[in-house]
This record gives C-alpha cells, sequence and structure tokens, in this order.
C-alpha cells in the first residue's frame, strides 16, 4: 500500500488510521471528487441528541478543505496523517467525507471557515471487492463525546450498502480503548492482530487490531443504520 509511511489510531475516543491504498472509487465525471447523495446519509431521527441545536451537513472532502482538515487532525493526534495522506487519497479517488455544522450562537469557530459553519469531523475509506476499508475516521477534540462517531459510522454504513459492499473493515490501536469500545458497541468484532502495524513513543511500535463488521447481518438483525 502508499504511502509506505506506517499511519496508526491514537487514544482519543474516536479514531481509525490506516495507510491510504490503491483500489479506486466512483467519481464525479471530470471532478475526481466521489458524488455523495443526501440519501446516502442518515436523516434527521438518526441524529445524537446534540444535532438538534444546529443544522449540520455532509459534504465532500477537497483539496481546498486540507488546511483545516490538517489543523484538526494535528491536534486530535500524536502521529496524525500528513497533508500528503489525504491528497494521495483524494488523488485515488477515495470517498473522503466532511461532517459540517452550523457555528452555535457565541461559539468559536476553529478553524476558521470562509463559510463560517463548524468542521465537526471526516473520514476517508477505501471501496474494495464487497467490501469498504475505513481508513481515517476523526472527531475534532471540541466536539468528541458528543456522538458524532457513531453518526459517522452510520454514515458509512449506509454509503457502504449503496455501493454493495458486505464488510466494513478497520484497523484500532490495541491501547486505544475508547475507540475499541465505540467499534465493539457499533458490532464490530476482532477478527485479527497486526504486530507492530503502528509507531509509539520512542521508537517502539504498537500492535493494530483489526475489526470487521457484517453489514449484511446487521441489517437483517435490525441494526441501525
Amino acid at each position: 500500500m502508499t504511502p509506505a509511511a506506517p499511519l496508526h489510531v491514537l487514544p482519543s475516543q474516536e479514531g481509525a488510521h490506516q495507510p491510504p491504498g490503491e483500489t479506486g472509487a466512483a467519481v464525479c465525471a471530470g471532478s475526481g471528487v466521489p458524488v455523495w447523495r443526501e440519501r446516502d446519509w442518515p436523516d434527521a431521527a438518526g441524529r445524537p441528541a446534540r444535532a438538534a441545536e444546529r443544522r449540520i451537513a455532509f459534504e465532500p472532502l477537497t483539496e481546498a478543505d486540507l488546511d483545516a482538515v490538517c489543523e484538526v487532525e494535528k491536534s486530535a493526534y500524536t502521529h496524525p496523517w500528513s497533508r500528503k495522506h489525504f491528497a494521495d487519497s483524494l488523488a485515488a479517488g477515495y470517498p473522503a467525507m466532511l461532517l459540517l455544522g452550523e457555528a452555535l450562537p457565541g461559539e468559536p469557530v476553529h478553524p476558521v471557515r470562509a463559510d463560517g459553519r463548524v468542521l465537526l469531523g471526516y473520514l476517508v475509506a477505501m471501496p474494495g471487492v464487497d467490501e469498504v476499508h475505513l481508513l481515517n475516521i476523526t472527531v475534532a477534540p471540541a466536539h468528541q463525546r458528543q456522538g458524532w462517531a457513531r453518526f459517522l459510522l452510520d454514515a458509512l454504513c449506509l454509503w457502504s450498502r449503496g455501493q454493495r459492499a458486505q464488510w466494513l473493515w478497520l484497523e484500532v490501536r490495541a491501547s486505544n480503548a475508547p475507540a475499541r469500545a465505540l467499534y465493539t458497541g457499533y458490532g464490530f468484532q476482532q477478527v485479527g492482530i497486526r504486530k507492530g502495524y503502528y509507531p509509539a513513543a520512542q521508537f517502539q511500535r504498537e500492535d493494530a487490531v483489526v475489526m470487521s463488521l457484517n453489514l449484511v447481518a446487521r441489517r437483517a438483525a435490525g441494526g441501525t443504520p
């Protein structure tokens, strides 16, 4: 997979990081931007309680958003994705999405966006044959523990099923107990360990826990979405 530099999940509540790969995704003709349709994402009934306080929207992550995304990425992780990792993912046509919210009265907006909206989080995924691999899911530190990570997962599951994917895969640091609890609570199952997958402090390495979600079984069991 490219780039060769190892990527990671760091100890925050949310987050899955993986090296960008080589499988393309459907894109809008001539734009290189994945086609996101409103029906692909959860409706208002599926939003976290705090979402009622603000209007929110999903939009494609584009090159124009990279400064703001990288700023959030650096604030969320000690081993963040580089700008090149995001740029390579966009160039490969991977689905990449922003979760934006209307700024609440008196709320500081950081990083500053031209439209005045708040960057709540984002995700990057890699489609494959009958599966989707979650590469990066991040909630801005100021908005963590408000349900946005689960909402992003809902969105990804809906989109993945629209692509006829049957499985959703991710890696997470073995030490990242909050993220592992989030994924397990969502329905992911641990299926393996990748030894020494992530960089750690003092030039050490950390194992990755490989997890998968059976999208067909989840829907049959009445899981939402």
